[in-house]
């Protein structure tokens, strides 16, 4: 099987399993609570903040992380298109 097909089958396989979840958030719960715990420690490492602090503090960590995500994103598309600060290198 090529890549191609193999991406395809995956795909399809992944449109099929969640279009028979029927609660995806509880399907993702699990994920979505050891990343935010995952954040917690990167915060908060020696467990001294209030569980407020800590949460909030967390959520900033997590929007920092995927803010720095799509500016790598945004670079790596621009420098693929073959433009430099936005303007065409034609």
């Amino acid at each position: 099987m090529d890549p191609t097909e193999r991406t395809l089958r995956a795909k399809l396989a992944a449109h099929v399993s969640w279009a028979n979840t029927p609660d995806p958030a509880s399907r993702t719960a699990k994920a979505r609570a050891a990343q935010l715990t995952r954040f917690e420690r990167e915060v908060d490492p020696d467990n001294q903040l209030s569980d407020e602090e800590r949460t909030r503090r967390a959520e900033h960590a997590k929007k920092a992380y995927y803010t720095r995500l799509a500016l790598r994103s945004a670079q790596a598309r621009r420098i693929n298109r073959g433009l430099q600060g936005g303007k065409s290198a034609a």
